[in-house]
C-alpha cells in the first residue's frame, strides 16, 4: 500500500522508528496527544506563536493549553517554560516555526527535570534539523503536517513520529476506530479502546510518496534562495535576524527579519503592500491564523458545543494573560516565504525593492525624529 510505503519512506528520511500516517497535521497531534495518555486537566505548555490547530489538538482531548512567550527564535522561551510549570504541567510542546527550531537543548533539560513528556509539533519545519537529529524526532512523538503549503505535500495529511513501539500501537489503533489490527480479517479486529476515523488516503498518500522522494532537493533550493535573499537584505543596518539555534539544520522555508521598531515594521508593511509587493511577506503580529493577539475565538472561549466549566475558564485565564514580551518580537518582525521556483534575477528584484521600501521609510522616520 502507498500508505505503508511512505511510512517506510519517513523512517528512513527522518531516523524514526516508527511513523503513523494521519489525515492532518492536527489529526496528527490530537492522535500523539491520545497515545501519550495526555487527556482532561492536563497542562501542555506551547508558544503563543504557532497555527490555531496547536491548541485546537490540545482541546481536542480535554487539555489545557498553557500558552507562554517566545523570543527571537520566534519558538518558545525557556525562561518562559519554566515559569509557567504547576503540578498539572504534563507535556511541553515546542511549535518549531517557519522552517527553524526551538532551544532543544534547554527545553530537553526542563523535560528532564520535572518528567514531563516532550511533544514536538514539527509541523512548519519538514526537514529541519537541531545537532544532528531531525526535528520531530527528537521528543517522545513528533508530527508533520503534508498539506499543500509545507515544503513536501500530500495535498492533505499528516505524520506521527516516535522511537516507542507503544506509542507506535497506541496511534495506529487511534487512527483507525480502535482496531488493533492483529489480524488478516478487518471485521474480526477486537477493540482495545475507543479510537477515530484520521486515516489518511491511499490517493493522498500517493501524492506524499512521489513528494518524499524529492525533498533533500527540495531543502537545497530553499537553502540557495534564502541565503541570496537574506545576503541582499544584509545590507540594511537596521534590519536583524532571526536567532537560530542551530543555523546549519534550518529547512529555510522562510527568512524571518526584524526592524527596530513596531512603528517602522507596520509602515514598511503598509509600503510593502502599496507597491504590490507584500505577498509572500507576513506580518504576523497582525496575522488571524498565527498569533494570539487576534484569537479572539479563543480568548472568549467561543465554541459550538459545550466545553466542561472548569475547562472554558481556565482556558480563558491562560489565553487572556499578558504577553508584551512575545508582542515586543512579533510586532517587529516580517517573514519572507521562501519560493522553490525563484530565479536568481527574481531573488535580486525582490530583494532589492524590499530594502528600497525599509530605507525609504528609515529615512522619513529619521526625519520625523529630527
Amino acid at each position: 500500500m502507498n500508505s505503508k510505503e511512505l511510512e517506510d519512506a519517513i523512517c528512513k528520511s527522518f531516523g524514526s522508528k516508527y511513523a503513523q500516517l494521519t489525515s492532518s497535521g492536527t489529526s496528527a497531534l490530537t492522535t500523539a496527544m491520545a497515545a501519550l495518555g495526555i487527556g482532561a486537566g492536563d497542562e501542555i505548555i506551547m508558544p503563543s506563536f504557532t497555527f490555531v490547530a496547536s491548541f485546537e489538538a490540545v482541546l481536542s482531548v480535554g487539555a489545557i493549553p498553557v500558552m507562554v512567550d517566545v523570543d527571537d527564535t520566534l519558538t518558545l522561551n525557556p525562561d518562559a517554560i519554566k515559569k509557567a510549570i504547576t503540578s498539572k504541567t504534563k507535556c511541553i510542546m515546542p511549535v518549531h516555526m517557519c522552517g527553524s527550531m526551538a532551544d532543544m537543548d534547554a527545553i530537553v533539560a526542563i523535560c528532564k527535570e520535572h518528567s514531563l513528556i516532550l511533544l514536538e509539533d514539527a509541523c512548519q519545519s519538514i526537514g529541519a534539523s537541531y545537532k544532528g537529529k531531525m526535528l520531530g524526532t527528537i521528543g517522545v512523538a513528533g508530527t508533520f503536517s503534508f498539506d499543500f503549503v509545507k515544503t513536501i505535500t500530500c495535498a492533505e495529511g499528516g505524520v506521527v513520529m516516535t522511537n516507542s513501539e507503544d506509542v507506535y500501537i497506541k496511534c495506529d489503533g487511534y487512527t483507525d476506530h480502535g482496531h488493533d489490527h492483529t489480524g488478516v480479517d478487518r471485521g474480526a479486529d477486537l477493540h482495545p479502546f475507543i479510537g477515530y476515523n484520521y486515516r489518511i488516503s491511499e490517493l493522498h498518500a500517493a501524492v506524499g510518496l512521489a513528494q518524499i522522494r524529492k525533498l533533500d532537493q527540495f531543502l537545497a533550493i530553499q537553502k540557495k534562495n534564502q541565503t541570496a535573499l537574506k545576503n541582499i537584505l544584509s545590507q540594511v543596518p537596521e534590519i536583524s535576524f532571526r536567532r537560530i539555534p542551530d543555523p546549519a539544520g534550518d529547512s529555510c522555508t522562510f527568512l524571518s527579519w526584524f526592524l527596530p521598531t513596531e512603528e517602522i515594521t507596520r509602515a514598511v508593511v503598509i509600503e510593502l503592500k502599496a507597491q504590490g509587493i507584500l505577498a509572500g511577506n507576513f506580518y504576523w503580529y497582525d496575522n488571524n491564523w498565527h498569533y494570539i493577539r487576534k484569537w479572539d475565538h479563543l480568548k472568549n472561549s467561543v465554541t459550538l458545543n459545550a466545553y466542561p466549566t472548569e475547562l472554558k475558564e481556565k482556558l480563558m485565564q491562560q489565553a487572556n494573560k499578558d504577553f508584551s514580551a512575545s508582542d515586543a518580537v512579533m510586532s517587529c518582525c516580517i517573514s519572507s516565504a521562501i519560493s522553490l521556483l525563484w530565479t536568481d534575477e527574481q531573488i535580486k528584484d525582490k530583494g532589492e525593492k524590499i530594502i528600497a521600501v525599509v530605507k525609504k521609510i528609515l529615512s522619513e522616520a529619521s526625519v520625523q525624529i529630527n
